[in-house]
């Protein structure tokens, strides 16, 4: 491993999307940035789908076999405000990642620039304006009515002063060997932009932080049932939801599976931590599960990268 610079300013951004309004998002989003970066992030975490939001609990109007014109509506609405990965939405993050002089990780959901399909997204943008796009590999459960599955940026990471960091997206996380894919590009922090608020997933994102030995950014959203845009063809749908659609729990974990940052509940947040990037070579000395500990005579990871 090479040398790393030992102190990294994080900020987890725990907040609400401007939900299906791609504009009002990235001015928010452009916003917070500026926040967190005035109070010395050098590190900007956004959540899953941030821009233009995460359509829990609608349906489309897909049953099996049928759909309803009304829920295709609403799903062109959704399309609409779904972003290109070079378009002019992502270009102004990129100036402003570089305007501030720091890393940034944004969720949003991507509009292929040739085919209708929508891809669930995260982007990760250096202060130099280089942009790694990565995809989710599947989408879960009903995720799949409205993204497709990645056919390309499966598992891209970036160098940083910390070392390199990578992105899984929410329940990517639970497939073994994607967590291995990135462990064995050497990640020193582990990015999960995610919706997902239940109790479970903090045992989860803990034992990731001890498996790889890696700081693991758990960031999530926090939105409300009243945040839904009006108009929608599927009000009983958004009726049944909770008050408090997703609570949010966003937090940050070390390489022995401690918390560094407490999980923040049902509010926004700017969530900031100073990581010791001492941390990660030091807890590797007794396991370090891509090196020493490896068997690669025994078990092997085949990767088609893309």
């Amino acid at each position: 491993m090479k040398d790393l610079k030992t102190d990294c300013r994080l900020a987890i951004v725990q907040a609400a999307p401007v939900m299906f309004n791609k504009d009002a998002c990235l001015q928010k989003a452009l916003r917070l940035i500026e926040e967190a970066a005035k109070n010395g992030a050098e590190l900007i975490v956004f959540p899953e789908l941030f821009l233009p939001g995460y359509p829990y609990g609608m349906t489309f109007g897909y049953t099996v076999g049928s759909r309803k014109e009304s829920g295709r509506e609403d799903w062109k609405v959704y399309y609409d405000n779904s972003i290109l990965a070079d378009g002019e939405e992502m270009r102004q993050l990129i100036d402003c990642a570089k305007r501030l002089g720091v890393y940034l990780s944004f969720g949003y959901s991507e509009r292929e620039e040739n085919t209708a399909t929508l891809y669930n997204s995260n982007m990760l943008i250096s202060p130099e304006g280089q942009a790694l796009n990565h995809r989710k590999l599947k989408p879960t459960g009903a995720e799949r009515l409205v993204w497709g599955d990645a056919q390309q940026d499966f598992f891209p990471v970036m160098d940083t002063p910390w070392g390199k960091i990578g992105s899984l997206i929410c329940w990517e996380s639970y497939m073994p060997l994607a967590r291995v894919a990135l462990y064995e590009k050497g990640v020193t922090l582990y990015l999960s932009p995610n919706t997902n608020d239940n109790e479970e997933w903090q045992a989860t994102i803990r034992h990731i932080a001890i498996e790889g030995h890696c700081f693991f950014v758990n960031c999530d959203m926090v939105f409300t049932r009243d945040m839904y845009p009006a108009g929608l063809h599927c009000p009983e749908e958004i009726g049944r939801l909770p008050d408090i659609v997703c609570r949010g729990g966003s937090c940050v974990v070390d390489p022995y599976g401690h918390y560094v940052t407490q999980p923040v509940w049902d509010r926004e947040a700017i969530i900031c931590a100073d990581l010791d990037l001492t941390q990660v070579p030091r807890s590797r000395m007794e396991f370090d599960g891509c090196g020493h500990y490896a068997r690669p005579d025994v078990l092997e990871l085949k990767i088609h990268n893309a």
